[in-house]
């Protein structure tokens, strides 16, 4: 397309601005409004969201999602696909079960130094299994055991601070059998008194 302008720099300027505009108006995505407003818009807006969720396995560079997004253009404006699909669906599981190895890979050792350093704060206890115990508030009583039912107050965050979870926010405890639920949990509230 360069090579085409230059050629027809000296005929005529007009068909130049022309290509040009061309040329920007499909390079750049088109504008959306800033928020969706109707239900129709936020029911779109929410396919997206769901859609980049599923690709969040790939924790695609910026680069990456571009040839993503040039897949979801050719496909949704009906051009003929570049690659032979069927050729690429085990490729495409191959990637997600290495880009979620590798995902895990640098969750476990964030955790691990977490863990690390939760361990040497004061008050802290290291459990055999690795667990790290911070009692916050001391309750009063009896701990519970394995296989009783239990009701929590709890906040659930991230290893860095994200909060995912609240039953504050809820404004409702969670009630569960003790030994039914993660591991870590099973031990942890076994290691509390009422009130803690």
């Amino acid at each position: 397309m360069t090579k085409q302008l230059k050629r027809y720099d000296a005929k005529s300027g007009s068909l130049i601005l022309l290509t040009a505009a061309l040329l920007a108006c499909f390079a750049a995505p088109l504008a959306a409004a800033d928020k969706p407003l109707t239900d129709d818009q936020k029911v779109l807006y929410a396919i997206g969201v769901s859609v980049s969720r599923s690709l969040s396995v790939f924790d695609l560079t910026p680069e990456e999602f571009e040839y993503v997004r040039q897949g979801l253009s050719d496909a949704q404006t009906g051009k003929k696909d570049v690659i032979e699909l069927a050729t690429y669906t085990s490729k495409i599981q191959e990637l997600a079960k290495n880009r979620r190895k590798i995902s895990g890979d640098r969750q476990v050792g964030a955790g691990k130094d977490f863990l690390e350093k939760a361990a040497g704060e004061k008050g802290a206890v290291k459990t055999l299994s690795g667990m790290v115990y911070i009692p916050v508030v001391e309750g009063t009583g009896a701990s519970p055991a394995a296989a009783d039912s239990v009701k929590v107050n709890y906040r659930g965050t991230l290893i860095d601070g994200t909060e995912f979870d609240s039953s504050y926010k809820r404004a409702k405890p969670l009630e569960f059998k003790l030994d039914a639920v993660i591991k870590c949990w099973t031990e942890g509230l076994q290691k509390m008194k009422r009130g803690g």
